[in-house]
């Protein structure tokens, strides 16, 4: 609709009504604005709000939780890691290279914000099909975008995960995590408490760029996004180095009471949420705001979603010394106003009064209750009769050169991931990737993760499962998983199919987290990911980043088998769930079947077991089952360690009916584990007293043979090498890479 002046905003009649009524007066078009940006659904979380109250934020070491620019979590010693996950969704449909980078930029912001060294990031992608050239353009220059500014700024992408499905064709997601360093007494909060301490805008100049750039993320993409192009910011990694060290040194200095990066919603969102957290007013002077553009009014000023700016409060004896580490790093600032303690948001330019509006008014918009229904497709696709087995050494072979299970390589060299001289365990090496802290004896492990394909079948256990799949990645390297962020891409919320998709995600993440312990101390949520055409939305994606903890550094594992005669074991039972498979889809050009259930004490069991066995010094590789289950995980492992094996599957804890059932069902809770012959009986034990389905299934081999066997029946045997060449060639050759 629109406002005075005909100005186009995203405000429903009911929204105007409530601001003309709580206003007792109509907003100029500074202030329609300054309301169309912080109640759009991408900054106000109007729909999701009282959804994602169901997730447990509190626990031990929870020092921050949401409500913040990010999550701080206790891992002892005095130090804290801050961690935040947000999406760059539509920026990146329309234009995928700066898209891709400003969003590794705001996350890094997100992370400085409460004071602490970003450390290491992580790139959550979907895609459509690869054999569609719109895709692989959106896939190639998203990745570039995280490569270059990644790289430039000297922070290392050290992990991420990316699945492939047409219901990504014209939507992508673009997710991005950043982990970041601090002594939790350094940590500062976005917030202005202390009326008259000073407001200095420091960073990156103001321009006409990414003005309406959380409007546009908060509605669904058309043939006219194109014409949105302007709402994509544009970054400058080379600027952020400098940001970043200023900023860490300015806080130094204990003048900086208060700091908060322009994101979504630019000054606008920063001023206002500041001073309303603090429960006080701003006063600004937006004729002081250093711009790059001439003749920019404050309609542009306050809404612009330029990069690389940080507002600072700073104690007004402190201006002088914060200005001073500004200038050595030569980055430009502004000091634009002063916090009051009126409760109000006032912005003034060239002496006229351009916006009064109260600063809670601005960060609560009124709360929608949406309409949830469960879609009628799910039944549908939960009773498709079960497809006759074919043949299973092709079907491995099918599999392992399938975008959604091939090597990532492609991806993750084009990344610095190891910059930085943290990252111990680099991409593709293990189930998480894995950084040591420097100076300390203490390491992180970090992963993200989310089957869209289960999830779209059954939102609550694929998500339940989303969470569970993350923690046990984090547990197969050695590590404790302590707290997890959540990214969550559905498509149009209007829609009662969508929000029950959305509701029972929540759901299913709320029950694992509870079950394990974890508390979810941030996240963000990306509606409106669908084609307004053609009325496709994307699967339902929440993606979970998972921190991990490792207290001793000689617990590290990675997944590669590692000696001829080790022994292998499972650990967990696999049924006959195969909805939602990589199996069925590429085997089998499937979409349907009944998904794994995710069942919180079947994981914590197997979970406990595995940290168990590698605190003891009796794991030697570790792997969780997932994609493409049993027969992909021992396949990984067996690349990756150049290494043969003989695996007799009738030896598989299982309750299934067909081979192919017990090779590439997709169950959770499971684990596949490589030891001494000597420590096996003990590993074993542990999962007896646990109950936990366990048992040993076979041997490594320097044999350069990949044998799977049902007792005497030899069902696979393949070369490593050849195994090895179809993985590895997978998405290269759809790059067109030779």
């Amino acid at each position: 609709m629109s406002g005075e002046g005909e100005l186009p905003v995203d405000l429903t009649a009911e929204e105007m009504r409530y601001i003309n009524r709580k206003l007792g007066r109509r907003p100029n078009s500074v202030e329609l604005g300054m309301f169309d940006i912080l109640w759009s659904e991408h900054c106000s979380y109007k729909s999701s709000r009282p959804v994602l109250r169901l997730l447990p934020t509190k626990g031990k070491r929870v020092v921050v939780g949401p409500g913040y620019d990010a999550g701080a979590v206790d891992i002892g010693d005095g130090d804290v890691i801050v961690f935040k996950i947000e999406s760059h969704n539509h920026p990146s449909a329309v234009e995928p290279y700066n898209g891709a980078a400003t969003g590794i930029g705001g996350i890094i912001r997100d992370i400085l914000s409460l004071g602490a060294r970003p450390i290491a990031l992580l790139d959550p992608l979907r895609f459509g099909s690869l054999k569609s050239g719109n895709s692989r353009w959106l896939f190639q220059y998203v990745v570039k975008g995280i490569g270059d500014y990644g790289n430039c700024v000297g922070i290392p992408t050290v992990a991420g995960e990316v699945e492939f499905d047409d219901s990504f064709e014209r939507n992508c997601l673009v997710n991005v995590v950043c982990f970041g360093h601090a002594k939790r007494k350094d940590l500062i909060l976005a917030e202005a408490r202390k009326s008259g301490d000073i407001l200095i805008l420091m960073g990156g100049s103001t321009g006409r760029d990414g003005i309406h750039g959380v409007t546009f993320a908060s509605k669904t993409l058309s043939e006219r996004s194109e014409e949105d192009r302007p709402a994509v910011q544009v970054g400058d990694p080379f600027t952020k180095k400098m940001v970043i060290e200023a900023t860490l040194e300015s806080l130094k200095t204990g003048k900086v009471h208060g700091l908060k990066d322009l994101g979504g919603g630019g000054l606008t969102c920063a001023s206002s949420e500041m001073s309303a957290k603090g429960g006080t007013g701003v006063e600004i002077d937006a004729g002081r705001i250093h711009v790059r553009e001439e003749n920019m009014v404050p309609y542009e000023l306050m809404l612009s979603e330029s990069q690389e700016r940080m507002l600072f409060v700073v104690d007004p004896e402190g201006v002088r010394d914060v200005t001073k580490i500004f200038d050595k790093y030569d980055v430009q600032y502004s000091v634009i106003g002063r916090v009051t303690g009126t409760g109000e948001v006032v912005v003034e330019f060239r002496g006229n009064v351009a916006a009064d509006v109260p600063s809670r008014m601005l960060t609560d918009a009124p709360v929608l209750q949406r309409e949830a229904r469960k879609p009628d497709y799910i039944a549908n696709l939960w009773n498709m009769p079960k497809p006759r087995q074919v043949d299973l050494q092709q079907s491995l072979m099918n599999l392992l050169k399938s975008p959604n299970i091939a090597s990532k390589e492609w991806i993750y060299r084009q990344y610095d991931h190891e910059v930085g001289l943290r990252t111990v365990v680099r991409p593709g090496d293990g189930d998480a990737a894995v950084l040591r802290l420097l100076g300390g004896s203490k390491a992180i492990a970090v992963k993200s993760d989310c089957n869209s394909r289960h999830a779209y079948l059954d939102p609550y256990n694929g998500h339940g499962g989303a969470v569970a799949e993350a923690a046990r990645n984090v547990v197969a390297v050695g590590a404790e998983p302590i707290a997890m962020v959540d990214g969550c891409n559905f498509g149009n919320p209007e829609k009662p199919e969508v929000f029950w998709q959305f509701q029972e995600a929540i759901r299913g993440m709320t029950d694992m987290c509870r079950s394990l312990e974890l508390p979810c101390v941030g996240g963000n949520v990306s509606f409106y990911n669908e084609d307004e055409e053609t009325k496709k939305a994307v699967k339902p994606t929440a993606i979970v980043a998972m921190l991990g903890l490792i207290e001793k550094l000689e617990w590290i594992t990675t997944m590669s088998l590692k000696a001829s005669g080790d022994q292998l074991l499972v650990v967990g039972e696999t049924y006959a769930e195969m909805g939602g498979s990589e199996y069925y889809h590429e085997i089998h050009n499937l979409e349907g079947g009944k998904p794994p259930a995710a069942i919180p004490e079947r994981e914590k069991s197997s979970m406990r077991v595995v940290m168990e066995s590698i605190r003891s010094g009796w794991v030697k590789a570790a792997h969780d089952c997932s994609k493409g289950g049993l027969g992909v995980a021992l396949a990984l492992m067996s690349i990756k360690g150049q290494l043969g094996l003989d695996v007799d599957l009738s030896k598989v804890p299982s309750k299934v009916n067909q081979e192919d059932e017990l090779l590439f069902s997709e169950s959770q809770a499971r684990f596949v584990l490589s030891c001494q012959e000597n420590e096996a009986e003990k590993i074993l034990q542990v999962a007896k007293k646990a109950s936990v389905p366990a048992a040993a299934i076979g041997r490594a081999a320097d044999s350069g043979r990949f044998v799977l066997r049902n007792r005497e029946l030899k069902l696979v045997d393949l070369s490593i090498q050849k195994m090895e060449e179809a993985w590895s060639n997978c998405i290269p050759k759809f790059m067109g890479v030779d």
